[in-house]
């Protein structure tokens, strides 16, 4: 029974899924680590805890609009997956050229949303320092809008036919040119002004362009090497195709964004209490992130696989894909829940030396371990569930279980109980455990209802170059 079981979901799976999963892991590490690089620098000026704070307010606002564009194109996963496991090139074209008008018209929109922050901002009760630090960060973040949503345009065309390894390359090479920005930028080095917090947004800018260019290069240097048809392409656009984009990627961009957007509320609550209470959970915040790279890695990929499974009118490969990336999330959490647990000051040390922010940060962490698998689990299963067309699941998830009950318990834990940042963390904490575990059922219902449909024969699967 054990060696049925190998042979069926670990030899035939679990290679090509961690050959697809590797790079896109690696990817959104190093998408991660330009976040923790930027904390990290601008937290080696004069004040530590206000410059970490301004830069983990500037960020979480900015982010709660943005996530909304990038996750409009998470329908591309779907639709270029399911046209290349049926062979269909020049179906994928199209949702590539689709996927580029449509970030051109979302670009203004977000930018728009983006600077009504200010105004909120100024009416919260946030120390005057911590603000006058953030707004100038949120502003040169926001004009990198547009290479980010191109970025995520063409990145998830290039995974949807199988190469990954163009994104890992763009993002761990731009954390080089954001190294080098923060660096020049805030500290005034290379001949540049010292701009402070502010100049960590505008390297991230740079790096965001940097980023897209390297992929759209790359898909052009693709085309022209094996002739694809991509040059060939109509570049009108079609509007039914965008359309079906808008509808797959709707319901998972209000889910991105209604996870990120609790996440900004929590950083604004905790901003109430001050610098300290800021910047720990921006720490906290930042290093349950980077773990959380990993399984959102191994979730993109999974979405991939399950849809070429489907493309090709293959079921039993797309659960199989399922179920094998959510035992690699799973296992992978366990452990970053454990080192958690056990060593959390050691973490929070990278980031600063105050031994008072020290002390609050690995509180959070502890807490953190507790929802390191379900994190895991959830990543994973949204993946799998976006591949397999569920966009929506995810969404009514987030709303039920973030909005109605984890927000509301961490604010009460909060100012009521007067656990202050840990009460935000511990009910931020029940909600993941519910997501986690409510989609997982999901995932387990969704592939028995597509093993159980009638299935035509399966067609010739392209042949990679």
């Amino acid at each position: 029974m054990l060696k049925r079981l190998f042979s069926r979901y670990i030899a035939e799976e679990a290679r090509p899924m961690l050959r697809l999963a590797t790079p896109i892991v690696l990817a959104e590490l190093g998408w991660m680590t330009m976040s923790v690089v930027d904390t990290m620098m601008v937290g080696r000026q004069a004040n530590s805890a206000v410059a970490i704070g301004a830069v983990s307010i500037g960020s979480i606002l900015y982010y709660a609009v943005a996530i909304f564009g990038t996750g409009l194109m998470l329908g591309l996963d779907t639709l270029v997956s399911r046209s290349f496991g049926a062979g269909d090139l020049e179906d994928t074209h199209r949702s590539l050229v689709n996927g580029v008008y449509l970030s051109f018209g979302l670009a203004p929109v977000l930018m728009g949303l983006v600077r009504l922050w200010e105004p909120l901002l100024r009416s919260l009760e946030i120390q005057r320092a911590v603000l006058d630090q953030a707004v100038p960060y949120l502003r040169a973040l926001n004009w990198s809008t547009p290479p980010l949503l191109l970025y995520f345009v063409f990145r998830r065309y290039l995974q949807g036919i199988d190469l990954a390894r163009p994104v890992m390359f763009s993002l761990l090479s731009a954390n080089l040119v954001n190294i080098v920005g923060n660096w020049a930028l805030i500290y005034g080095h290379l001949g540049l002004p010292a701009m402070g917090t502010a100049g960590s947004g505008w390297a991230t800018c740079i790096g965001r362009i940097y980023m897209a260019a390297v992929l759209m290069v790359y898909c052009l240097y693709y085309d022209l090497r094996y002739k694809t048809g991509l040059l060939e392409a109509s570049r009108w656009p079609h509007f039914r195709r965008v359309r079906e984009l808008i509808g797959l990627g709707f319901p998972a961009a209000m889910q991105l964004a209604l996870e990120m957007g609790v996440f900004a509320v929590a950083t604004a609550l905790i901003g109430k209490l001050g610098a300290v209470p800021l910047a720990s959970h921006q720490i906290a915040l930042n290093t349950a992130s980077i773990t959380y790279m990993v399984p959102l890695g191994i979730g993109s990929a999974a979405a991939v696989r399950v849809a070429q499974g489907l493309g090709r009118r293959d079921p039993e490969a797309a659960g199989r894909a399922g179920w094998t990336a959510l035992a690699l999330g799973a296992g992978f959490m366990t452990c970053t829940g454990i080192v958690f647990w056990v060593a959390p000051q050691s973490i929070v040390r990278f980031y600063t030396p105050d031994p008072v922010v020290i002390h609050a940060a690995s509180g959070l962490l502890f807490i953190a371990a507790f929802f390191q698998l379900f994190d895991g689990l959830q990543a994973v299963s949204t993946g799998a569930l976006r591949g397999a067309g569920d966009t929506r699941t995810p969404m009514i998830c987030s709303v039920a279980f973030y909005w109605l009950l984890g927000l509301p318990l961490g604010n009460f834990l909060c100012f009521r109980v007067g656990w202050g940042a840990a009460g935000i963390w511990t009910g931020l904490c029940v909600a993941l455990v519910l997501i986690g575990s409510t989609l997982l059922y999901a995932w387990h219902r969704r592939e028995r209802s597509f093993l159980a449909s009638t299935v035509s024969p399966k067609p010739a699967v392209l042949e990679r170059r």
